[in-house]
């Protein structure tokens, strides 16, 4: 409060007295206790609007110590474990939380990181059993921990990691990384297996290709033999020369697939130098073998960036082929699962006469070059009365739609498709799973509708330019999957034309051991909607020891979902039940032998090097 503050305060209290003894008691010989009583309130209303005039403001100065943060990270894979470091990183944890110096400059708190990123209360926390290592997470986390803040990091690792961005580059530079290096540094002669690339189907009598990268850790020239094998027959056999500037090599191969189903492969590398760890010179992959291609026809009189787009979504799917016609060029369209039909016009009406005939799955597509008189006679589930004007049309998700799971993927950020103004009626019982709008306002009209008639199955996607919502969908999420994913499946409706099934269970039929064994299921009532109240058991049994657990189906937005993680490496089948209707589905599933944390032989002292570099940091 300021000087000339104090004196205006004092000013109002004189005159707020003053006038209140000039009214009541000034010349007067009246002295009542209700005269002083008034008075006073007479003083106390006058003082009050002085004090509002004068508005004094009374600031206090306090001051607080904050400490820096000082977020230190434990690798808590099972790396560290088997490279025997868990004592010292536990000596580690008692040292750095116990050490004065740092507890009076620093804000210490201690996470662990391995496929996930947690907060950690005590040692007992740290547990050494990851199956996979992501660092990349520890930055991601970090920065919205201690948003608009400068903090040091102490990373304890032994530097190897199996999933996820490459953490050297994940860092800020503004925040220094201090890696301590935990696990033996010291560099054994090692052959390892580092990475399979494989299709996950294969077609019978074909020939799929494989790619197998191979590293070598030593300093001197050595021969080794690699072999692929299923069972007990020899596949293909090779001798490799590692030496101290050549530390790895790519093997690229073409196998049969002469039997349908699974099959599975080993891939072995091996030499007559003695190697402290033999466990990442095996490793199996699965591939699945199919008796047919699915074959779909996307025909088209003109050309146009949404073709190649939706060609490239659909075949993300090895089990689905796409070949592009001109309406003139097709001939043999019963050897189709599914047609695509691009902007129709009267080029089409053979196709259309063929489709009615042979009831084949469709997808039709409008635009600005469709003919939608013509559309109009060739079918009866939607009616078109359009102007020559064009427009702009948003998407709305229903979240109603059941005629199968489909999450939203952010159609509302999704750019607008373009089509002709007008006005589009569904005349027959159809299912709506995206709607139209215009800027804010909503059309009441479909923009992705679905209808079945005496067992065709029809889509309708009403505008062009969907080759901008793939490209969105990568923008936003990094990656083509739920888009591709989204395209599958209105593929898979269409394709499908058997009875409906009320329980339908999603699941693969190989894992590897660490990986996220994720099995989902939706349940769909008589009139095939789904039934969110649903009670899913899943009963898991052991093939080789007969031991069964089961378990209960967790409740997600669109579907039921079991994670089965933990399961030994074996052949399992499993049985899934709906307690309610007693409906059931049955199948089996493969965990294959294969622990990427066991790979490693020595800590990766490069990287965290690297990391320390990066960051101006420094690594002990």
């Amino acid at each position: 409060m300021t000087f000339n503050t104090i004196i205006l305060l004092l000013l109002a209290i004189a005159f707020a007295g003053g006038l209140s003894f000039f009214q009541y008691f000034y010349k007067s010989k009246v002295r009542s206790k209700t005269y002083f009583g008034l008075a006073f309130l007479r003083f106390l209303s006058i003082f009050g609007i002085l004090l509002l005039l004068i508005n004094p403001i009374i600031s206090r100065k306090t001051f607080e110590i904050l400490k820096t943060p000082l977020p230190i990270v434990f690798d808590n894979s099972s790396s560290i474990r088997d490279l025997k470091a868990t004592y010292v990183s536990n000596q580690l944890f008692e040292k750095l939380n116990d050490n004065s110096d740092l507890k009076n400059k620093f804000e210490i708190q201690n996470y662990a990181v391995d496929s996930e990123f947690k907060n950690v209360e005590s040692q007992d926390s740290i547990t050494y059993n990851g199956k996979q290592s992501q660092f990349d997470l520890i930055s991601k986390n970090l920065k919205s921990n201690y948003k608009n803040q400068s903090y040091p990091t102490i990373f304890i690792s032994d530097g190897n990691q199996t999933k996820g961005a490459d953490f050297v580059f994940s860092f800020d530079k503004d925040n220094k990384i201090f890696p301590i290096i935990v696990g033996d540094t010291t560099k054994y002669l090692d052959l390892r297996i580092g990475q399979i690339n494989a299709n996950q189907y294969a077609f019978h009598k074909n020939k799929f290709p494989v790619e197998v990268f191979l590293n070598y850790s030593g300093s001197q020239t050595i021969s080794a033999n690699f072999e692929i094998s299923q069972g007990t027959t020899i596949l293909n056999k090779q001798s490799i020369s590692f030496s101290k500037s050549k530390k790895s090599e790519i093997v690229n191969l073409l196998l049969p697939a002469n039997k349908i189903g699974i099959q599975q492969f080993t891939v072995k590398i091996t030499s007559n130098q003695v190697e402290k760890n033999t466990y990442n010179n095996y490793k199996k992959f699965v591939v699945e073998v199919l008796e047919l291609k699915s074959e779909i026809a996307m025909i088209s009189s003109i050309n146009h960036p949404d073709l190649g787009a939706l060609k490239r979504s659909i075949e993300t799917n090895a089990q689905r082929k796409v070949t592009i016609f001109k309406p003139n060029e097709i001939k043999e369209i019963s050897k189709y699962s599914t047609l695509i039909l691009y902007q129709p016009n009267t080029d089409f009406k053979a196709i259309f006469e063929t489709i009615k005939n042979s009831k084949v799955g469709a997808l039709i597509i409008t635009g600005t070059s469709t003919d939608y008189n013509f559309l109009n006679q060739q079918q009866e589930q939607v009616n078109f009365i359009m102007s020559s004007q064009k427009e702009d049309f948003l998407c709305r998700f229903e979240p109603n739609f059941n005629l199968y799971a489909q999450e939203n993927i952010g159609f509302e950020k999704f750019p607008p498709l373009e089509n002709l103004y007008g006005t589009i009626t569904l005349t027959q019982n159809a299912t709506v799973l995206l709607s139209s709008q215009i800027r804010n306002v909503s059309t009441n009209q479909p923009l992705l509708a679905f209808s079945e008639n005496q067992g065709a199955r029809t889509a309708y996607l009403f505008g062009e330019n969907s080759w901008k919502w793939r490209s969105q969908s990568f923008m936003d999420a990094k990656s083509f999957d739920k888009f591709d994913i989204f395209i599958d499946k209105i593929i898979q409706f269409l394709s499908t034309n058997n009875s409906k099934k009320s329980l339908v269970v999603k699941h693969q039929r190989f894992y590897n051991s660490g990986d996220a064994i994720e099995i989902e299921a939706e349940y769909f009532n008589k009139n095939y909607e789904l039934d969110q109240n649903a009670r899913l058991t899943i009963s898991v049994t052991n093939t080789k020891n007969k031991q069964t657990k089961k378990y209960d189906f967790l409740k997600s937005n669109t579907s039921f979902k079991v994670n089965l993680d933990g399961l030994d490496a074996g052949t399992y089948n499993f049985s899934v039940k709906e307690l309610n209707s007693n409906s059931t589905y049955s199948s089996n599933f493969e965990i294959l032998d294969f622990e990427i944390e066991k790979q490693f032989v020595h800590a990766d002292v490069e990287k965290m090097n690297q990391l320390a570099q990066q960051t101006n940091g420094a690594a002990f």
